[in-house]
Formats: structure tokens, C-alpha cells, sequence
């Protein structure tokens, strides 16, 4: 089958403190381990199914901003992703598909089935994934960093993995539309976890802010916009994110070096400040100073965006306000992906502009090349 493979040096970096564990799996930071990343074409085995696996012939597959800082790297040639990475690997985690083959073990899904499957490949029997953090798993492996992606013809994965996308194909009439649709299932459950599940949630009728429309950031403004929210003011430095920030539901977008955030928020919400804070920029040393300046009383910011680098927060500021700050890592558990595909087989988000490009899977390299840019919402790749 055709692929492609990253690959890159394993040259811890002065300073990093290495385990025993990461150093004979070849698993750790990416930022702080993996430098010269190379992406490459390569013809790779097609896959088989074991016992409960199901062997998925991609038909769509997003370009994730976790891929681009996979492909960019710092001014030492570091990657800038700061997730677990083990290399080499076939990238690609946003991907859709149709059931081609199922071992003997698999029950709820058939050839032909059309899924969307999750990323995060958590074990299921360690205490953490008991006690309902699977996003946590520390035998996580994650697909197109640590495990086999999805920028490949075939991907092999545990059934229990998959969503089915039939339901979805039959409200929009369309194969095609639900495979591509459903690709942005994995981004909107991100920002779904972050908000309903690692987070407090949010009611009808509270102010919403959310920093970075990426993907990430307008799958939450679409799920805020779902939700009821009164007023939902988004932040990009990107004037056609921005753009799309209002076409996924925001009722304002700025570009945060014309205004200050933080008074762009007050005047919105009538001075009230922001119930839900969403950072999905990945740039909390430039956003929390505004974030922090415009909390509603009782607010909460939910960090969704990934960046290695420690940001000052003022925790008087949480004190006096009764806010809470939540991290949020991955979209498993808790019935995220299901969840969302409901909302799209009922056309509750109002995502379908998100999709911003369309290219052949042969067009990767042009691909990953305009993720660079910061301009689109989704690239997908169609196979």
C-alpha cells in the first residue's frame, strides 16, 4: 500500500532528563527528542486484522495542526510537537473509512461498514482507564505519532476504536459527505472533551471566548453555538480563521493585535466577562494576561491548545473570581465521538465551512506545505 512515513534523528537535547523506559521504547516529548524531521513516500505491506481488529481502507484523512508541528521544526531542527513520539511512523489521525476486512474476535462491525475511529489508544484495564481517564492511559499509544496513522491507503485498529458513519451517510444522502464530515469528528471531540468532560460544561445563555480558530478552536464555537451560548467572541491573528469563526457560529472575530482581547470581551458581555474560555491557540504566555483580565465571576478557561512552554498565571486572580483553569488531552471516553456524530447527523453544528480545502492524497506534500500557512480550517485529504 501506498504511505507515508516521517521519520527524524533521536537526539535527545542537552538538559532532558530521559528515562530508562523512553529510552529503550525510542518514546518521549517529540520536541525534546526528535530533530530532522523527514516526510517520505513508501510503499508499505498491506495490512491484516488480529483477532479484534477491523483493516479500514482510508477514504479521508485531515491534516491536524499536531501533523504541521511535526514538519515544522524549531531554530535547532527540533519538532515542535510536545506530545509522546516514536518514529519511524505513518502519520495521520483524523481519518474516516470503510471496513474491508474483520478478524475472527470483531462483533459490532462488517465489511463495508463506513467509521470514523478514535486516535487515542488507550489500554482499557489500567486503573486510570478504569476510573474514567482513558485520555490519561500511561500505556497510551497514539495513532500517527506513537502508533500507525492514516496517511496510508490501509490502517489496521481495535474495533472498539470505531464509530460507525452509516446513520450519518443517510442524513446527508451522500457516502462521500458523511466520510468527509465525519473526518472532523476527531477535532470536534477534542474540543467537546475539553468542554463537557475535563471541564465544568457550560449552560444556556453563558458568554463564551475562545482564543485560535484552528480547527480545535471552531469546533468549540460550533459546540458553544449548540449549546445556547449568549455570545460566543472569537480571536485569531488569521483573517480568513477569523472569517471562519464567524461562519461556525461566533458573533464576532478579531484579530487580536488590532484589539485588546480582554476589553473585546467585557464590551460583548456587557462587562460581565466570559463564563467559558476556550485557548486553542496554543499561545497561553500571549493569551492568559487577557483571559485572566476577563473572567466572569465563576469562569472557567479550558486549555486545549499545546505549546512546551510555562506560562504565568496570576492565581489570585482565581481566588478572587472563583475561576478554575482545566486541561484537556485527547477525545475518548464518555461517548465524544458518538456524541458528535449525533449532533452531525442532525446538522447541529455548523461546521461544513471548517472544510477548507480538498486534495488527493497524492497532493500530501502540497498539503502539509499549506498547513504551514495558518489560513485554512480543515485540509483534508480525499482518497
Amino acid at each position: 500500500m501506498k504511505a507515508i512515513v516521517l521519520e527524524a534523528d533521536w537526539a535527545p537535547r542537552e538538559g532532558f532528563a530521559i528515562t530508562d523506559a523512553e529510552r529503550v521504547a525510542r518514546k518521549a516529548t517529540g520536541s525534546a527528542v526528535w530533530q530532522n524531521p523527514r516526510f517520505a513516500a513508501r510503499s508499505l505491506d498491506d495490512p491484516t486484522p488480529g483477532h479484534n481488529e477491523v483493516v479500514v481502507q482510508v477514504r479521508a484523512c485531515g491534516v491536524c495542526g499536531s501533523d504541521t508541528h511535526c514538519y515544522e521544526t524549531d531554530e535547532q531542527g527540533y519538532i515542535i510537537f510536545s506530545g509522546p513520539v516514536s518514529l519511524p511512523v505513518v502519520p495521520g489521525h483524523e481519518y474516516t473509512g470503510e471496513v474491508v476486512a474483520v478478524g475472527k474476535g470483531v462483533r459490532e462491525l462488517a465489511v463495508g461498514d463506513l467509521v470514523a475511529a478514535e486516535g487515542m489508544l488507550n489500554c482499557g484495564v489500567c486503573t486510570v482507564c478504569r476510573t474514567g481517564r482513558p485520555n490519561q492511559c500511561p500505556h497510551l499509544e497514539m495513532v500517527g505519532f506513537s502508533s500507525p496513522g492514516a496517511y496510508a491507503e490501509y490502517i489496521t485498529v481495535d474495533e472498539r476504536f470505531c464509530w460507525k458513519l452509516d446513520g450519518l451517510a443517510t442524513a446527508l444522502g451522500s457516502a462521500q459527505a458523511a466520510l468527509e464530515i465525519g473526518a472532523l469528528v476527531e477535532p470536534i471531540s477534542c474540543s467537546y472533551n475539553g468542554i463537557f468532560v475535563a471541564g465544568r460544561g457550560m449552560r444556556p445563555g453563558d458568554h463564551v471566548a475562545v482564543y485560535g480558530a484552528g480547527p480545535i478552536g471552531l469546533g468549540a464555537i460550533a459546540l458553544a453555538r449548540a449549546s445556547g451560548a449568549a455570545s460566543i467572541t472569537a480571536f485569531d491573528v488569521s483573517a480568513e480563521r477569523n472569517a471562519l469563526a464567524l461562519a461556525c457560529g461566533a458573533d464576532a472575530a478579531h484579530d487580536p493585535r488590532d484589539v485588546d482581547p480582554a476589553e473585546a470581551v467585557l464590551e460583548a458581555t456587557r462587562g460581565l466577562g466570559a463564563d467559558l474560555q476556550v485557548e486553542a491557540a496554543g499561545a497561553a504566555v500571549q493569551t492568559m494576561p487577557s483571559i485572566e483580565r476577563s473572567f466572569a465571576p465563576g469562569g472557567q478557561m479550558i486549555y486545549l491548545g499545546r505549546t512546551g512552554e510555562r506560562a504565568p498565571v496570576m492565581l489570585d486572580v482565581l481566588v478572587t473570581g472563583a475561576a478554575s483553569i482545566a486541561g484537556s488531552r485527547g477525545h475518548v471516553g464518555m461517548g465524544c465521538f458518538p456524541r458528535v456524530i449525533r449532533l452531525l447527523e442532525r446538522e447541529a453544528l455548523p461546521v461544513q465551512p471548517m472544510i477548507t480545502s480538498r486534495r488527493p492524497f497524492d497532493d500530501f506534500f502540497a498539503a502539509i506545505e499549506k498547513s504551514c500557512e495558518r489560513t485554512d480550517g480543515k485540509i483534508l485529504l480525499v482518497y
